[in-house]
């Protein structure tokens, strides 16, 4: 693990330091990019923590440059934003995946929200070229004021080190179980309209349905653990498409494409939730 050798980050007393942490794994396409997106933001107060899984690429490379903190390590996205949550020095913490651009002036404005909370829901919106991309994208603006369906992105960091950071046994998931463990606890949560921007690339419905098979895996712990909170997630995603349904008419075949991925997503989940259970009963088992 070595770090790099950037300059200790700049901070003020009227701005708390915020440590950005990015997990990587060969993302060259857009690690540049997304690295120096978080260098350029308005906000004067930020660590920028890379966490690179080994990549075979040259995205260690572009880390070591433009990070003030750069570790190798796995083995999946929970355990390597949990170790950049534990390296980092910020008062709060936000985190982001290599394939994402912040705005500059979007951490002010979360942190301007954040006066008065304890964890701040940034939205995404997909960028990227194909018809499943499309899709994704026109899905995704449906929902980015629906909370239930978004997670927070900027938390104190002291609430993540007390409550033990990210559920490692998740993939996917992991972002929404800390979104119902703060409700449950009673965390105030807030929001801000601005948007990350999620460059997701030429997206195909196979890798799509790979990914959340993946993901399913781990469901089956996460609906022991957080009884109800899959279902509300769900209730909230097809209120938020109800609500706009101009939006989804206004693009009918882009629509019925994204209404199309979604069922097959869920099918992809639920295969993945009975494997990943059948699994942990075996495991229990022996």
């Amino acid at each position: 693990m070595t770090p790099s050798d950037q300059s200790e980050p700049a901070t003020t007393d009227n701005h708390p330091l915020v440590s950005i942490v990015v997990p990587t794994k060969d993302c060259i396409r857009t690690i540049e990019r997304c690295l120096r997106s978080i260098r350029e933001q308005t906000w004067p107060a930020v660590e920028l923590v890379v966490v690179d899984n080994f990549s075979t690429d040259a995205t260690w490379r572009v880390a070591q440059q433009l990070a003030d903190v750069a570790i190798q390590a796995g083995p999946e996205r929970s355990a390597q934003r949990n170790l950049g949550i534990d390296r980092s020095s910020g008062e709060w913490v936000m985190w982001i995946d290599g394939d994402m651009i912040l705005p500059p002036s979007i951490l002010e404005r979360a942190m301007e929200a954040a006066q008065n909370a304890d964890g701040v829901f940034i939205p995404e919106i997909t960028v990227g070229t194909g018809y499943w991309t499309s899709c994704r994208a026109l899905e995704r603006s449906c929902c980015t004021e629906e909370l239930l369906v978004q997670s927070p992105r900027l938390v104190r960091r002291r609430y993540m080190i007390d409550t033990g950071g990210f559920v490692t046994s998740l993939s996917g998931t992991e972002d929404a179980e800390l979104r119902t463990r703060m409700l449950e606890d009673g965390r105030t949560l807030t929001w801000i309209p601005d948007l990350i921007v999620h460059d997701e690339g030429h997206m195909t419905l196979e890798g799509v349905l790979r990914k959340r098979y993946y993901y399913g895996r781990g469901l089956a712990s996460y609906k022991r653990d957080h009884p109800g909170a899959l279902s509300g997630q769900a209730k909230a995603a097809i209120g938020a498409y109800g609500r706009h349904w101009r939006r989804l008419a206004a693009q009918p075949s882009i629509a019925v494409g994204a209404v199309f991925m979604r069922g097959l997503e869920a099918g992809a989940y639920g295969l993945g939730a009975f494997v990943g259970a059948r699994g942990q009963k075996s495991g229990s088992a022996a």
